[in-house]
């Protein structure tokens, strides 16, 4: 089983519209996050079936009380909901061989790159796909570096 969290995203800071809506309309708030969220809901899917999971179970998640100053902020499941992947998949138009060509194609075309560091960027909300040429020694960690810094100054 893989389990995925689903989160209410509030734009007014009122009263959550999941927790009137979930029991009667829970068709109607996973057509939103479907439309809003489709490369994430598609990335959680290809996971699972990748995985070999049987079930793909989306926890429905929300604050417990709105944001204020100075408060800690707790979180509820309201509910949750189970699918098959395969069968998640074409509810959201998911087509395995597509995903396994988008592969097919991002890897050739690093393949045709010279020895480096890329970085693979999404355009958000377009369907651009960019590879950026980055200096070797970005993304690496400094914690070594820092351990000895601090081990010198202790000396």
């Amino acid at each position: 089983m893989n389990i995925k969290a689903l989160n209410e995203w509030d734009l007014k800071g009122g009263a959550s519209e999941w927790r009137q809506k979930l029991d009667t309309q829970r068709g109607d708030i996973l057509t939103t996050e479907m439309k809003n969220n489709k490369c994430k809901l598609a990335k959680w899917t290809v996971s699972s079936i990748l995985a070999g999971s049987d079930l793909l179970k989306f926890g429905y998640v929300t604050r417990s009380m709105p944001r204020s100053a100075g408060e800690a902020i707790g979180h509820s499941i309201l509910g949750t909901q189970e699918f098959i992947p395969k069968q998640f998949a074409g509810q959201i138009s998911l087509d395995m061989n597509n995903a396994w060509g988008i592969l097919r194609v991002i890897v050739d075309r690093c393949m045709q790159l010279k020895d480096g560091k890329y970085v693979l960027y999404k355009e958000p909300g377009k369907g651009i796909l960019r590879i950026y040429k980055v200096p070797l020694n970005t993304f690496e960690d400094n914690d070594d570096s820092d351990e000895e810094d601090e081990e010198e100054e202790e000396k």
